[in-house]
């Protein structure tokens, strides 16, 4: 025996790891259902049990983080549907399920398959409100698919009968229960529309468990029912019942005795229409008659217009109202000549010698006024302006300079202004403020800075 080449040589842990791979990639996510059986759930949050039929087993594991959403807490024994992904324990080498999802068996797993047929058909745009019909305004004929022996049909015939005796029915038979009722109804359904015999469809049951409405939730009736040309109401179970043909149909009745009254409209509703609609039309009618009457009023009124004795009488109205603006122009005439008079007369007082002598004598008046007013001021102006020439004069007057102590002296007439102007033994004469004096030169002293001007007088 030759001995293998290192690299295909696997150790038990690469071997474990390597179908732990393998395992979880090809078995990514599956549903799967089994009884529970050796269940565990210890401190850490985790749960181990095992899975089983009557067949085989495989152990599981839902972790903390998946299981805390679970609703309920499993039993050993019980049948539950799980949504898992198969993996492996490595350090053993056991392949185990580890649980993401859980519910009970049954009505659980019938759960699931509804939402994942729900979103598949809301997908495909089964249950867009465009597809939607509205039911016909008026309705002769009602179809109904649905058990001829069921408490769904007498519960919708009672409804018609009180409601609308008038209607009538035709009744599509058909199983609402078990494996091959969902093919009856589409059958039914199909049927309906190639007669074309009604002007709306009820398909429906009474209440039930899930499993008994569950041919409302096939995809073949459903399918049938977005096909059906006419107006579909799907009216399954009880109220709280929601079903795949609920979404599909263009009308959800929450009952069958509901559909019927969707269809039927009451007696007392169509007794207020016909009140309404005979208010509706005596209001008309008093309308009619009231505007052909006022027809035969404007045309009596025309005629009346078109009559002689009505022109003549409207020529003469004219005449008068004619004379009436006639009268009034000329007494606006008048006042307006009598007006242009009066002004005239005023203007002619106005330019009257006597007036404009008056004018003349107020005007002189006042002139004469003025100029005494203008030589007074005058006057005024002058007497000022002397006295301020006089107080000028006198502040240069020879005499106030005397006054303030100074003299004049003259020789021979002859103001001394230098001793040059004078010799010794001349007699000079001195003006004071209050009087004269003669004196004679007795000596000429030139006057300097270093001493002062002397000059002797007798």
């Amino acid at each position: 025996m030759s001995l293998p080449q290192q690299e295909k040589v696997y150790s038990v842990s690469r071997l474990n790891r390597e179908i732990r791979s393998l395992l979880e990639q090809g078995f990514a996510s599956l549903q799967l259902t089994g009884e529970i059986s050796n269940f565990v759930a210890p401190a850490s949050g985790h749960w181990y049990f095992s899975l089983k039929d009557d067949k085989a087993q495989i152990k599981a594991a839902m972790w903390r983080g998946n299981n805390r959403y679970c609703r309920y807490r499993p039993q050993n024994g019980e049948q539950v549907l799980v949504q898992a992904r198969v993996s492996v324990y490595e350090p053993r080498g056991d392949y185990q399920l580890i649980v993401e999802q859980m519910a009970p068996a049954g009505e659980g797993l019938l759960k699931q398959q509804f939402e994942a047929l729900k979103l598949r058909l809301a997908g495909e745009g089964l249950f867009s409100s465009q597809h939607k019909q509205p039911l016909p305004a008026r309705i002769n004929r009602v179809g109904v698919v649905t058990s001829p022996t069921g408490a769904a049909i007498r519960d919708i015939l009672s409804v018609l009968k009180r409601r609308a005796p008038q209607l009538e029915v035709v009744i599509y038979p058909t199983q609402v229960q078990g494996q091959e009722a969902h093919h009856q109804i589409a059958a039914q359904i199909a049927l309906a529309n190639s007669r074309n015999e009604v002007d709306v469809l009820i398909v429906g049951r009474g209440g039930g468990s899930l499993e008994d409405l569950w041919c409302f939730n096939e995809e073949a009736a459903a399918r049938a029912l977005f096909a059906s040309q006419l107006p579909v109401i799907s009216a399954v179970g009880h109220e709280i019942d929601t079903t795949i043909s609920d979404y599909v149909a263009d009308l959800r009745a929450p009952t069958p005795s509901a559909a019927a009254e969707l269809v039927s409209p009451d007696g007392a509703e169509i007794l207020a229409q016909l009140r309404q609609q005979k208010q509706r039309l005596a209001g008309a009618m008093q309308r009619y008659v009231s505007q052909q009457g006022q027809q035969l009023h404007n045309v009596h009124q025309r005629l009346l217009l078109q009559h002689p004795q009505t022109q003549l009488m409207q020529q003469a109205q004219k005449v008068d109202e004619l004379s009436s603006r006639l009268h009034r122009a000329m007494n606006h005439q008048q006042h307006r000549a009598q007006s242009r008079v009066a002004l005239a007369q005023q203007r002619l007082a106005q330019f009257h010698p006597e007036q404009k002598l008056r004018y003349a004598n107020a005007h002189l008046d006042s002139l004469r006024d003025k100029l005494i007013r203008a030589m007074q001021t005058s006057q005024q102006q002058h007497q000022q302006q002397l006295a301020l020439l006089a107080a000028r004069l006198d502040s240069v007057s020879p005499l106030a300079v005397l006054a303030r102590g100074y003299s004049i002296t003259k020789s021979a007439q002859k103001v001394v202004k230098s001793t040059q102007d004078v010799a010794v033994g001349d007699v000079l004469t001195t003006e004071l403020h209050d009087g004269r004096l003669q004196t004679q030169v007795l000596e000429i002293a030139p006057h300097s800075p270093d001493n002062e001007r002397t000059t002797d007088c007798d």
